[in-house]
Parts: C-alpha cells; structure tokens; sequence
C-alpha cells in the first residue's frame, strides 16, 4: 500500500475543543474518510473537529473550509473551530476581518486579539424539517422526548434548532446530575433525527448566564461546542429564560452569545495554539 502523502497541520483549541488546519489551498487534494479517522486516532494529531481550507469558490472569501468531526464524518458548521481558523488566517495575513465558506454558509469573522475573536454564526432556523426532524412539530421550544420512564422521565422536552447543525438542548436543574455519556449516544442517534443531533444538558443559572454539558454528533463528550452554546443561548431567549446577551459556561470555558435584533447569532471567545506538526510523522531510521 502506497504510504499516505505527508499533510502540515496547526494543532489548536478552542476552550478545550481539539481543533486541527490543514491548509489545501492551492493543492490538488482532498482527504479520505480513512484518513480523517486516522489522524484522529494518533495522539498528535488528534482532533474533535479538523478544519480543511480549501480555495474560495466565491471572490472575497478567504477560503471553503470543509470540517471533519473525529469519525470521518463531515460537519457544517463548527464555532470554536472557525475561530481557530480565524485566528490562523489573521496571523498569516495580517487582516483582522474575515470570510470563510462553510456548507451552513459564508461566516464573518472579526479577530480582536487571541482572547476576542467573534463570529457571525448567521440565522437559527427552528422549523421542525430545516433542523431537521422527522416528523412535524408545531412548537420546537419543546418537542415530544423523553429518556426514562413515562411517569417520571429523566429528560424531558427538548428544545430543538439548527445553528449549522441540528441541536437538542435539555433543560436541567444541574448538569452534573445526569449521565450524558449514557444518553448521549442513545439520543444522537435518535430516530426523530435524521440526521442525527448534538445533545446538550442546560442549566439556566440567572438572565445572562447558562451552563452547559454537550455530546457532540460524531464526537462524543467535549469540553466545547461553539455551534451548541449558541444553540441553547437562542433557544433559552425564546423561551424567555435569558436576556439577549448570554455567557455560556462550559466545562472548557465561556463563550459570550448574543441573538442581535436583525436575527444574526454573535460568538465571542479565545483559542489556543498549541504546536505544528506532520502527519504522517516522518519515521526515523534505527541507528540514524
């Protein structure tokens, strides 16, 4: 078998949330499924999200950036992941406004230093087919689900929104009491949605503070989902639970969401560059 063509990547994170650039721009290639899950497998380049810029396909974008969760799987959208990408980007260039393609749409990215990055997420949609489910709801502030018995369930009438990808969000007295590594998996793969879901434990705390658990789609438990605080922020004001500028406190850190009045959904928060590297590491010969 021919070895795997050597790939630069940027190992980074985004409160916790393992993220991972490959710069393709330019370059007649594109990853495999086997190639994503394998670099996720190795403990240096191990991702939750690995952000892939290939060239724009539209003039005044910096790049069409495709992501990867860790199971080969792709993803739209990826908050933390893109602030990541922003931040890369700004660095090499030196511009601190930014546009990136992405499958949920073009994200604008405003770069204030490496604690301060904040980025248009776009529109929440909450119709029940463009989250999607499969079947129809009138109200997806809480929708029909449940896990435990009927009588008494554990957890109980999610809200459900699309931010870039679908989300479910449970509102909880304490995030700590339940099991979301045992739920997780089991409301993910859910048959209400097709395209699977990101699960999340809510905790309101006051009118602009939540915390928030995530099982993330295709990844499991992590320290960070930008896409799900945003998620829960939106979900939490139209319920009326919080005011319309939120902090999001989740076990990586917070990120700052804000709903504006013209419908657009504002992330704010830092990252991290933690080192580069090869994939695959160049192999030494003994005795070399």
């Amino acid at each position: 078998m021919t070895a795997p063509q050597s790939l630069h990547f940027c190992k980074m994170n985004g409160l916790g949330n393992e993220i991972v650039i490959i710069d393709l721009r330019g370059a007649k290639r594109a990853l495999s499924g086997d190639e994503v899950r394998a670099m996720a497998d190795e403990p240096r380049s191990h991702f939750d999200q690995l952000m892939v810029l290939n060239s724009p396909r539209r003039s005044g974008t910096d790049a069409f950036v495709t992501i990867f969760n860790s199971d080969g799987s792709e993803s739209s959208a990826c908050g933390n992941g893109t602030r990541c990408v922003a931040w890369f980007e700004s660095q090499r260039t030196g511009r601190m406004s930014l546009k990136f393609e992405t499958k949920a749409g073009v994200l604008d990215v405003s770069v204030g230093d490496i604690d301060h990055i904040t980025v248009d997420m776009g529109e929440p949609r909450f119709a029940w087919n463009e989250i999607p489910l499969a079947e129809p709801f009138h109200d997806t502030r809480g929708i029909e689900l449940q896990i435990g018995p009927i009588d008494a369930p554990v957890l109980h009438s999610p809200s459900v929104v699309n931010v870039g990808n679908p989300h479910a969000i449970f509102w909880v007295d304490d995030v700590e009491a339940h099991d979301l590594a045992r739920f997780g998996p089991l409301l993910e793969n859910h048959p209400l949605f097709p395209e699977r879901a990101n699960i999340s434990l809510a905790e309101v705390r006051s009118r602009n503070d939540i915390k928030l658990r995530v099982w993330e789609r295709g990844v499991g438990l992590t320290r960070a989902c930008g896409t799900a605080a945003c998620a829960a922020a939106v979900a939490a004001m139209r319920k009326k639970l919080v005011d319309r500028t939120v902090t999001v406190h989740l076990p990586g850190g917070p990120l700052v969401i804000t709903w504006t009045d013209n419908n657009r959904i504002l992330m704010t928060g830092p990252v991290e560059v933690e080192y580069e590297d090869d994939w695959p590491r160049a192999q030494t010969t003994a005795g070399a």
